[in-house]
């Protein structure tokens, strides 16, 4: 289909075109790029960003989110960035398995990612795909991280607002103080809040939060039973009421995060292009004992 038509049903909010667009974002970078730029500037819709380490109940969490969107009228896009599988290159644990209540919701578009390699918890398309959803007129878009730990934290660049889930038991207590996650959340969630030392987990974040100029919500929540969600909700409103009223610092943070990102994977598809034939080579010489690693390695950055 030609771009421009593509990029026309796209904003008129037909599904099919958005999935066709989101599919060749994917896998074609400079065909996405290309479609973007029929698509108007960034910045219409709030982007969340739900990051964390694995088992913490992310997608659950988002499920409930969603739920709590929808009773408020808004359209709700949701990109769950999967680890790859190394057999098809395709998402591993395929987090709309956990979000099939709103499999019929026409208002509600949910596509699962592969992170392919991507660092930071991110996939290389996040950012296209993001403008996708806002462009076929989504109010809100949840980008859901792989959640891969402390650096799984990429998502506070493009996002408006990032929120940390956390749950009882995923070890030490002062890991809870540790850099990176902790440094990135507008709000912080301890999900599965019936299981034992929840309270107490809350009380060691408020610490760490304690005396510095930051002082995010630290809240209890159980995406199973429900509870605490709407306190959720209302501290996520707290900050997009900001970006609904034109907040330029909150605005602008996304967009540079996008401005960022892309660069970085249009530097990486141009490293990939270049190298390709070149590492062939090298990886040859290296097999032959004529240099080494180390040395082929420089000769591919030059």
């Amino acid at each position: 289909m030609e771009l421009k038509r593509l990029a026309s049903l796209v904003k008129k909010g037909d599904r099919v075109a958005l999935a066709r667009g989101i599919t060749l974002a994917e896998n074609d970078p400079k065909a996405g790029s290309a479609l973007l730029g029929y698509l108007g500037p960034p910045g219409k819709a709030f982007v969340l960003g739900i990051t964390g380490p694995p088992g913490t109940g992310k997608s659950s969490l988002v499920d409930k989110l969603i739920e709590s969107y929808r009773s408020k009228g808004l359209r709700v896009g949701v990109i769950a960035v999967d680890p790859t599988s190394p057999i098809t290159g395709g998402a591993l644990l395929g987090d709309r398995i956990r979000m099939t209540s709103h499999a019929e919701d026409r208002e509600v578009f949910i596509r699962s990612m592969a992170s392919r390699g991507w660092s930071g918890g991110l996939s290389r398309a996040t950012t296209q795909v993001i403008r996708l959803m806002e462009a076929a007129g989504y109010d809100l878009v949840l980008v859901e991280t792989v959640g891969i730990g402390q650096s799984d934290i990429e998502v506070v660049g493009v996002a408006h607002a990032v929120l940390v889930v956390l749950m009882p038991g995923l070890g030490d207590d002062i890991q809870v103080s540790k850099a990176g996650l902790m440094e990135v959340g507008d709000v912080y969630a301890v999900n599965k809040s019936d299981l034992e030392g929840a309270d107490s987990m809350v009380v060691n974040l408020l610490s760490v939060f304690r005396g510095s100029p930051r002082s995010p919500p630290v809240l209890k929540v159980s995406a199973l039973s429900g509870d605490g969600i709407g306190a959720l909700t209302a501290a996520v409103e707290t900050i997009r009421s900001r970006f609904n009223q034109g907040d330029r610092a909150l605005r602008l943070k996304s967009i540079r995060g996008m401005v960022v990102e892309t660069a970085r994977g249009a530097a990486l598809q141009r490293f990939a292009e270049v190298s390709g034939v070149s590492a062939e080579r090298l990886a040859g010489e290296v097999m032959a004992g004529r240099i080494t690693v180390e040395a082929a390695a420089a000769k591919l950055s030059r």
